[in-house]
């Protein structure tokens, strides 16, 4: 007991060394982005007065493109958010090394984003701690286990540090990252979440990242709103994702440019946009603050106008994610909920049917609703926008939102993002693993698992693999074929290492619900 206790603390320990490097490096990549924004945005006001600035624009964007290009051509997993990656990893499925994703993720994320273009830092830098975790495991030469605990780790370190919001770069990697809730992980994703965020609030202060006053509570009788927009939303959310999936085919039919230059597209398409308004560029951040102010003008061209925004926002973050820049879409995902539910509301009160307060309401709520429809993570939407927007008195419309929202992608028969951008990944650009005797897979069984109540001599599991050890609250049961599994047990299992992503595969059709009949 004694050595186990010290074996956690050696990795707590380590979890808030990620925390603190995840802080440092994510803080630089956030502030690189502020300097690389404003850099372009004084060009573009230069351009305003002398035409003749529309060169050093295009010439920027040129080397912007090819040199984030050439570092996604060297290093393929540098593209994209990387979320996908770190899930690949947690699964088994990828092996990568730390150091080239790094420096290239935080090189080339700075370019791109800082461009203007609708992408957002909150991916790569979720990605920059994994790869920052993935080296502490390394260098203390820990074991796998502990390996992957310091990858999630330094996962939700990253979002930390890119949100200001530890609890929710904790529940993101829980809950649709690496869908384990046990002690060990939670406890040092925690850990170092809270590291990073300190570390970044030295850096741009303590203030929430979204932080719009809204004080008004939203009635009971007006709930009905809630649910309208919840199916909007929902139905925004499933369109957002079968266009990002079929641009993507698009895109690889170009062949005009090779693949890595595909980036030119979008950066072209931005000048004349970031030319006419600049205010909406970018990952939104400074639109979504900027709203308060729109829905207090009515009218029905502050409709059409947010209308226009959204849909612009919509297509254009989908052309500018599927080029393959480092880049990811959190933050483009909350822009354009904002701008749903301001436009919904603006035209609610047009209509009479709701009071012109109430708007800044609606536009908070739509935030966390289109996160929950496309990330489908309802939990870490609900606790996400609390925490950017500072405020908790609105839990209860935050949730019946975002819980519409994810059920009308539901019977859309939408899959999380992240889990279909990881799946159309594998068996290419190098996903492989590395070969091991012998690694431990760590499976929590679900209360709706066909697991409960069957013993371990019932279960038919994945050929070359054994339960080690079931983990049932603070008591650890070595099992044999006679022993019950319960619901809310952590299943150990010894698996090989070659065969951990298919085992990972095979464990989750075995926790599916069995229905009778």
């Amino acid at each position: 007991m004694k050595n186990e206790n010290n074996t956690s603390l050696k990795l707590l320990g380590q979890a808030l060394i990620v925390g603190i490097c995840t802080g440092i490096v994510v803080g630089l990549f956030r502030f690189g982005i502020e300097k690389t924004t404003a850099f372009w945005l004084h060009l573009f006001s230069l351009a305003h007065r002398n035409p003749v600035w529309f060169i050093a624009i295009i010439v920027g964007f040129l080397l912007v493109a090819v040199v984030a290009g050439y570092f996604v051509k060297q290093q393929p997993h540098v593209g994209g958010s990387g979320i996908p990656e770190v899930k690949l990893e947690l699964q088994g499925k990828l092996s990568v090394k730390w150091f080239p994703i790094l420096w290239r993720k935080l090189i080339g994320g700075i370019l791109v984003i800082g461009t203007g273009l609708f992408l957002g830092p909150e991916g790569p830098s979720l990605q920059l701690g994994s790869s920052i975790g993935q080296g502490v495991g390394e260098s203390f030469k820990q074991t796998k286990t502990n390996s992957r605990v310091l990858l999630a780790t330094g996962a939700a370190s990253g979002l930390s540090a890119a949100f200001g919001a530890p609890l929710s770069g904790s529940l993101f990697v829980l809950e649709e990252v690496f869908h384990n809730f046990s002690p060990r992980v939670w406890m040092n994703a925690l850990a170092g979440a809270i590291a990073a965020n300190f570390v970044v609030s030295n850096f741009f202060g303590l203030h929430p990242a979204l932080a719009i006053p809204y004080n008004h509570s939203f009635p009971i009788p007006l709930y009905w709103h809630l649910v309208l927009l919840g199916l909007v939303l929902g139905l925004c959310g499933h369109l957002y994702k079968v266009g990002l999936f079929g641009l993507k085919k698009v895109y690889l039919k170009i062949k005009i440019l090779p693949r890595w230059l595909h980036g030119l597209i979008p950066l072209a398409i931005l000048i004349p946009m970031a030319y006419a308004w600049p205010l909406i560029t970018g990952p939104g951040n400074r639109l979504i603050l900027s709203l308060s102010d729109m829905i207090t003008t009515q009218g029905w061209v502050t409709v059409g106008m947010l209308a226009f925004f959204f849909v612009l926002r919509l297509v254009f973050s989908i052309v500018s994610y599927d080029s393959g820049l480092p880049s990811g879409i959190f933050l483009p995902i909350l822009t354009m909920g904002a701008l749903i539910g301001g436009t919904y509301g603006t035209f609610m009160v047009q209509l009479g049917l709701l009071p012109q307060k109430l708007v800044v309401n609606l536009v908070i709520f739509s935030m966390a609703g289109l996160f929950a429809a496309i990330i489908r993570a309802p939990f870490t939407a609900v606790i996400l926008i609390t925490e950017m927007v500072g405020s908790l008195l609105h839990l209860m419309p935050l949730a019946v939102v975002a819980f519409i929202a994810l059920l009308v992608d539901e019977f859309l028969g939408g899959r999380p993002i992240y889990d279909s951008l990881a799946e159309a990944m594998e068996g290419k650009n190098g996903v492989a693993k590395e070969s091991y005797r012998e690694d431990q897979l760590t499976v929590p069984v679900y209360e709706s698992s066909q697991l409960v109540d069957k013993k371990v001599a019932d279960i038919d599991w994945p050929e070359n693999t054994l339960v080690k050890l079931i983990r049932r609250g603070s008591e650890e049961i070595i099992p044999n074929g006679k022993t019950v599994i319960a619901a809310g047990d952590m299943l150990i299992l010894a698996v090989d290492q070659n065969m951990r992503g298919k085992v990972y595969d095979e464990m989750k059709k075995l926790q599916e619900v069995e229905f009778d009949g």
